[in-house]
């Protein structure tokens, strides 16, 4: 496992964003997470397609947690933080419910699966992110971890110029 996300919680340096949010489990909030991620990207530098796709999957993350953690129950919480350091943008998204086993959830892409909604965010999460690990919370709950590197600038230009 990456250390970024073995060292989430540790303290951050000055020049980190950190922001953290705790809200009930209804969609009406999904927003308010979704509009900080939406400006951190901006502030990170991330072209506007690869925030867009952040913003979906840390979207999908918040929706599991009020949906499938704390089963829309509007007194469980569910914690958002959200980290933009230097090289890399880390998410984290905590639920209160009795936790799951996310390697037994049903990959979307399979031909029996097709149709079937579930499972869907998690393969959202896990293709546009660089690294997205599930955890047991010690506090209880199912906490998911995500980050993203930022892109250096100019980087893939040089390829660009060699066509």
């Amino acid at each position: 496992m990456d250390d970024h996300l073995n060292n989430h919680q540790e303290a951050t340096e000055t020049s980190d964003i950190v922001v953290e949010l705790t809200i009930g489990s209804s969609y009406r909030f999904i927003e308010l997470i979704g509009n900080v991620v939406d400006n951190l990207t901006v502030l990170a530098g991330f072209e506007p397609e690869d925030a867009h796709w952040i913003g979906l999957a840390v979207r999908e993350s918040v929706v599991n947690a009020m949906k499938h953690g704390n089963r829309l129950d509007e007194s469980k919480a569910v914690d958002a933080s959200l980290r933009l350091a230097a090289e890399l943008l880390m998410i984290s998204i905590r639920d209160r419910g009795t936790g799951f086993d996310a390697s037994k959830v049903a990959d979307p892409l399979d031909p029996q699966n097709i149709l079937n909604p579930n499972g869907r965010g998690i393969f959202y999460m896990r293709t546009f992110m660089d690294e997205v690990v599930f955890s047991a919370h010690p506090q209880g709950g199912t906490e998911v971890r995500m980050s993203k590197r930022i892109p250096v600038k100019g980087e893939g230009e040089s390829a660009e110029a060699a066509d």
